[in-house]
């Protein structure tokens, strides 16, 4: 088992900075891969970036160049967003997969971005 806890949300004016956090507890010795994830209402989750434990990065075409996700060791993983815009107002989830490919979400921390 794993437990993911995010923290780092808020409201922010267009064109501002947020930095998400994720702390990992639990089996994290089996954590592959992390990311972030996000839900606006009324549309499915999507993915905003991943790491692997190697450090290699993936990232959805609507945050790249304004987002960056970093890992400072297994159990911890962060996620700057800079210029943020309206369109990325949601609900964001951390995400980690395990070697055998189990799944875990945190609860979510909301981010608002106002015009």
């Amino acid at each position: 088992q794993v437990q993911l806890v995010e923290s780092g949300g808020g409201l922010v004016q267009a064109g501002g900075s947020l930095r998400l956090s994720c702390e990992a507890s639990g089996n994290i010795i089996s954590i592959n891969v992390m990311g972030w994830y996000r839900q606006a209402p009324g549309k499915e989750r999507e993915l905003v970036a991943i790491i692997t434990r190697d450090g290699s990065t993936n990232y959805a075409d609507s945050v790249k160049g304004r987002f960056t996700i970093s890992r400072n060791n297994v159990k911890k993983v962060y996620l700057r967003m800079n210029s943020l815009k309206p369109e990325d107002t949601a609900v964001y989830y951390c995400n980690a997969i395990l070697t055998d490919t189990r799944n875990y979400w945190g609860q979510g921390t909301q981010v608002t971005v106002s015009s």
